[in-house]
C-alpha cells in the first residue's frame, strides 16, 4: 500500500518485498480554479499554471544542477545569478515532461499534471540532496487553489504501475498569500536515499526567489 506522507515525515525508498526504489516518477496534480458563473448560473473555470522544479545539491552543499521550464525569461534568471530552464539533468538521471499550463479543469482526475522522472543509479555520486518545488506563475495564491498534491510511482509519465507514497500538500494548513511551496525533498544518507515531505508554503513570486531560499535556509 502507498504511504500517505504529513508534513516533516521522512521514509527508507524501501518497498514492502525489501527491495529499494531506484528508478521511479515524482509526479504534482493540482487543481483549476472552480467558481460559480454570472447571476449563479453554471459555473467558470479558472486555469491556474503552477510549475514543477527541483534543484540537485551536492556534499559540498552547493547548487550543481536543476530541472526548471526552459519557458522562463533568460535575463530574470540572470538576476537571481541562475542558468537556462531545462527539462533534463546534465546526467541524464532526471527528466521533466515539461510544463502544464492549466491543472485539472474538470475536477481531480487522478493523473499527475508536471512529473520528473528519477533514476537514482544515474546521478552523480557527489549529489545528496533533491529539492522538489512548485511555483505559480500566475498572481493567485495557494488558498485559492483546490488541491495540489505529490507522489512518488513506479512506472512512466503516462502509466503509474504502483504508488509508493503521496503527500496532500493542500491538507496541512492555510496559504493565504503563499505563491510556493516547498514541497519535499529526495536526501542521501549514508549512501541511502530516503524521502523528507517538508510542505513548507513561501511567498515567493518566482522560482529564482524560492531557490535562493533553499539555499540559504534549508541545507
Amino acid at each position: 500500500m502507498a504511504i500517505n506522507l504529513s508534513k516533516g515525515q521522512k521514509i527508507d525508498l524501501k518497498k514492502s518485498s525489501g527491495e529499494t526504489l531506484t528508478n521511479f516518477c515524482v509526479g504534482v496534480n493540482w487543481g483549476a480554479i472552480e467558481s460559480k458563473g454570472f447571476l449563479g448560473l453554471g459555473k467558470k473555470v479558472q486555469s491556474i499554471d503552477l510549475d514543477l522544479s527541483c534543484i540537485l545539491i551536492d556534499d559540498q552543499n552547493n547548487l550543481c544542477d536543476h530541472l526548471y521550464s526552459p519557458l522562463y525569461r533568460v535575463e530574470i534568471l540572470q538576476q537571481f545569478g541562475l542558468p537556462k530552464g531545462k527539462l533534463q539533468t546534465t546526467d541524464g538521471a532526471m527528466r521533466h515532461t515539461g510544463d502544464d499550463l492549466q491543472g485539472d479543469t474538470g475536477g481531480d482526475d487522478g493523473l499527475d499534471n508536471e512529473i520528473i522522472t528519477v533514476d537514482l543509479s544515474k546521478l552523480r555520486p557527489n549529489v545528496t540532496q533533491i529539492f522538489f518545488f512548485l511555483n505559480n506563475a500566475g498572481k493567485e495564491d495557494f488558498s485559492q487553489i483546490p488541491y495540489s498534491k505529490i507522489r512518488m510511482y513506479e512506472g512512466t509519465p503516462t502509466y503509474v504501475k504502483e504508488v509508493f507514497a503521496s503527500y496532500n500538500v493542500s491538507a496541512e494548513g492555510q496559504y493565504v498569500g503563499k505563491q510556493s511551496i516547498i514541497m519535499g525533498k529526495l536526501y542521501k544518507r549514508n549512501g541511502e536515499w530516503k524521502f523528507s515531505a517538508i510542505g513548507d508554503p513561501t511567498e515567493d513570486t518566482f522560482l529564482g526567489q524560492t531557490i535562493h531560499r533553499i539555499v540559504k535556509s534549508y541545507l
